[in-house]
């Protein structure tokens, strides 16, 4: 079996971590900790955990544990990580934004598996990818894998209010955030970069821009993104693109049809279409962001980290109508 500990046992992604975790047949959770619920039962935080788990969050025990998920907020893991002294065998998963770009002295393999299965098979810590950085890339990567001259991307992207995080703040509270939709960030989000640095790895010559405006939802969870660019090939030979890009990688679907978030809330799946409009090539994506976009992609990260097949604990089915 492997022992997990989580750290920062808290917030939503931690929540969403200990509900597949608790049903993985190869896992045990060896602790989870949170500073702020010391000594708690974990479903007095998690509710919907009751019945599941007698958990309590304590003390890390980090020779306890196989793999460590860092499940606290951006810029926490790096301290964290400098602060303890853990061991170099221990396998490390960060689900924060702290080890995701390349940086000198970074060994953080980037934990895009439809990309970079083979590193991180041989990985000792990865960098979780971002929940928007899944949605897009999962759209636009087959692109820049094939000798296409792709130009500018234009991106769309809507999120639900759990992206936000589980502290409250002006625009998550449900007073504001119900029946309405907002723009933040345009052009600048922080996803952005990791995005780009993805794009390069597959086709380092690019030299367009990839314009993207996110927009918060007033719906709890999921993520859905569109992308449009100008393309000359035709839809077939699009769609044969993709199908080759992600032939093999199981958590990825191309639906004939322009797909709705129900079709992955509570899956780690992301199901994408295509539609051509004269020269405009239009893409979809949605996925759920605290699975595929967070914690069901980390329990993906580990499988392959531990060389068990990466659906296992993850054929999750959507919540449907």
């Amino acid at each position: 079996m492997i022992k997990a500990g989580i750290i920062g046992g808290a917030g939503y992604t931690a929540g969403e971590l200990l509900r597949i975790l608790l049903r993985h047949p190869e896992v045990e959770i060896a602790f989870v900790n949170s500073q702020s619920n010391f000594g708690k039962y974990v479903y007095e935080v998690h509710e919907d955990l009751i019945g599941e788990t007698t958990l309590k969050f304590g003390e890390p025990n980090f020779s306890a544990a196989d793999v460590i998920f860092l499940c606290q907020g951006h810029g926490h893991s790096k301290t964290f990580l400098q602060g303890n002294n853990i061991s170099r065998k221990t396998k490390i998963i960060d689900l924060s934004q702290d080890f995701r770009l390349k940086e000198e002295g970074n060994d953080f393999v980037y934990g895009l598996p439809e990309i970079n299965r083979d590193k991180i098979t041989q990985a000792t810590h990865i960098a979780n990818p971002g929940c928007f950085a899944t949605a897009i890339q999962l759209a636009i990567l087959p692109l820049f894998s094939s000798k296409l001259q792709i130009a500018d991307i234009h991106i769309n992207g809507i999120t639900g209010s759990t992206g936000a995080g589980q502290a409250p703040s002006a625009t998550t509270h449900f007073s504001w955030r119900n029946d309405n939709v907002s723009v933040y960030k345009p052009f600048v989000h922080q996803h952005l970069k990791e995005i780009n640095e993805s794009v390069h790895q597959l086709q380092e010559g690019y030299q367009g821009q990839l314009n993207f405006i996110p927009m918060r939802g007033n719906f709890s969870r999921g993520i859905l993104v569109t992308a449009y660019t100008q393309c000359d090939s035709s839809l077939e030979e699009l769609k044969a693109i993709y199908k080759d890009f992600y032939s093999g990688h199981p958590f990825v679907s191309l639906s004939d049809k322009s797909p709705n978030l129900k079709m992955v809330v509570n899956t780690n799946k992301c199901v994408l279409s295509l539609e051509k409009v004269d020269s405009n090539l239009l893409i979809t994506s949605v996925i759920d962001n605290l699975v595929k976009g967070a914690s069901g992609q980390a329990v993906q990260n580990m499988n392959l980290l531990f060389g068990l097949d990466e659906t296992t604990g993850l054929k999750l089915k959507p919540i449907g109508y």
